[in-house]
């Protein structure tokens, strides 16, 4: 499939048009209005300073139902033991400036920019991405941020600087959606981090049929 340029209407292609590495479509801008649409359409945005803006929406894709959350013994013991003091909303822009920082196996440099860090910050201030923040006496150690939409929540990037930091985050974080009645975590990709915690991948067309339901919810 051909890679569709962007225009300035706020409109994306079908992700059924998307390449088999997942790439939909390129340009545009990080407006709320367009990071909105493409969310509530299964699409993300994922780059680096050195290219223009790309959106993705890959098949097979990583969820979480909350109810398939898997914590292990040796976490359980973590989160029981108090190690870690748990907020959330509390240190949003930290979070994700924290998440840019982080050097990943394979990346060369950072894939959250600095136009991508003020956007979130944007969509934070408008009510729509939030973080979770694990504190260990006063000091930030973990964390991570997303979008709501509906009934459905959108992991974008997380960070750890102390061991299973990020972990008891997510876990809290997934623990309060569920009591909420959240249907469904989009993961994006697969890491192994992840599966082990309850994360499975689905076909893209069944990811988009649960987060249709989703957003009705």
């Amino acid at each position: 499939m051909p890679i569709i340029q962007l225009s300035k209407e706020i409109i994306f292609p079908s992700p059924e048009h998307a390449r088999k590495d997942g790439l939909l479509a390129i340009g545009g801008d990080l407006g709320e209005e367009r990071l909105l649409k493409a969310y509530s359409m299964g699409i993300f945005p994922w780059y680096n300073d050195d290219s223009p803006i790309l959106w993705w929406s890959p098949d097979p894709r990583l969820i979480l139902i909350p109810e398939e959350l898997n914590i292990s013994r040796s976490l359980r013991k973590v989160i029981k033991k108090g190690i870690f003091k748990v907020t959330m909303d509390a240190a949003f822009e930290e979070v994700i400036r924290n998440c840019s920082e982080v050097t990943r196996k394979g990346q060369d440099g950072t894939w959250i920019t600095e136009d991508m860090v003020e956007a979130y910050i944007r969509l934070h201030k408008s009510g729509y991405a939030h973080s979770v923040e694990s504190w260990h006496e006063g000091e930030l150690v973990g964390g991570l941020y997303g979008i709501i939409l509906g009934k459905a929540f959108f992991g974008e990037s997380m960070f750890s600087k102390a061991s299973n930091a990020s972990k008891v985050a997510f876990v809290t974080l997934v623990e309060k959606l569920r009591d909420k009645g959240f249907a469904l975590i989009d993961c994006q990709v697969r890491t192994e981090h992840l599966i082990s915690l309850g994360a499975r991948e689905v076909h893209r067309k069944k990811f988009l049929d649960m987060l249709r339901k989703a957003l009705e919810g």
